[in-house]
């Protein structure tokens, strides 16, 4: 294999990871017949056919996944190794992708982020915003940001954010109205508003006091995947909401929502920033790791 076939590998290996000729093309910048021609270059010149083309999609065929677990921890460890070469510059410098959820890139990512890129102009950061766990090594993160509960296996974690807790919470005019519920299990009697996951699942309120944990499937009229109009609906009346302390806080502090079953919410681990173990950090990641590193 020639040099020059390097860049026909990389963009092989991006075809297959996006299963898309359109959206491969679209982030190696280069055009979709360019693309093109270049598989079928490297698929002639290896005597072997990578991918199974479809009007809908395009996939590896077995010879096309041998080569992509062949590739991907060679040109995982080539980025590292560049990476690592902007020690020389003067000033840190590159691109660092982080998965992260919206809460925890609004809390915690934000404020050290644009402290770091506003002190060093070379930093790129892009931030991605998903419910969902992510594979950082396959979709190619620098790193991402979970509850510590959520880690992944096999990566280094770093706790950039305090302990966290849930709060169970609805409008004043709801509890006149209703009561309140004194223990979990007094959730049977109310209108509880769900939170539906990106798996599709209905998430089941999770509760805990004196080391007893309790997890209630509450039953109400409405069902949201999206956290803001769980709290617009519980401050409007319609039941009781459980959501990350921090996100009703502001709301608890004007009234418009009370707090209840306060003594079954227990503090649980943070946000914690974790990346894989083999990976040598970049300068410029180094510097937002040790920005967002929590200290007591």
């Amino acid at each position: 294999m020639r040099r020059e076939d390097l860049g026909s590998l990389a963009m092989f290996l991006a075809v297959a990871e996006e299963q898309s000729f359109t959206r491969a093309a679209a982030k190696l910048g280069i055009s979709q017949s360019a693309l093109s021609h270049a598989m079928r270059r490297l698929e002639a010149k290896l005597g072997l056919r990578l991918l199974t083309r479809t009007t809908r999609s395009v996939a590896p065929t077995e010879a096309g996944e041998r080569l992509v677990e062949t590739l991907r921890p060679a040109l995982d460890d080539i980025d590292a190794k560049l990476a690592a070469l902007t020690e020389l510059r003067e000033r840190p410098a590159g691109t660092i992708r982080i998965t992260t959820s919206e809460l925890a890139a609004q809390t915690v990512l934000w404020p050290v982020v644009n402290r770091l890129t506003a002190e060093h102009p070379d930093i790129q950061v892009e931030l991605n915003i998903e419910s969902g766990l992510t594979d950082i090594v396959a979709e190619r993160y620098d790193a991402g940001v979970r509850l510590g509960e959520r880690l992944e296996k096999d990566m280094i974690a770093v706790r950039i954010g305090p302990r966290l807790r849930m709060a169970a919470v609805g409008s004043p005019a709801y509890f006149a109205q209703h009561g309140r519920p004194l223990t979990p299990h007094d959730l049977a009697k109310h209108s509880c508003i769900n939170l539906r996951m990106v798996s599709g699942s209905i998430y089941a309120w999770e509760f805990e006091k004196d080391g007893r944990e309790l997890k209630v499937k509450v039953e109400g009229q409405l069902t949201f995947n999206n956290i803001e109009l769980i709290l617009a609906a519980a401050v409007a009346g319609h039941g009781i909401a459980l959501l990350v302390e921090d996100r009703a806080a502001a709301l608890l502090a004007e009234g418009a929502l009370v707090r209840v079953l306060e003594d079954w919410c227990e503090p649980f681990d943070g946000y914690y920033l974790y990346y894989p173990s083999r990976r040598q950090p970049s300068p410029a990641f180094s510097l937002l790791l040790e920005g967002l590193r929590f200290r007591d």
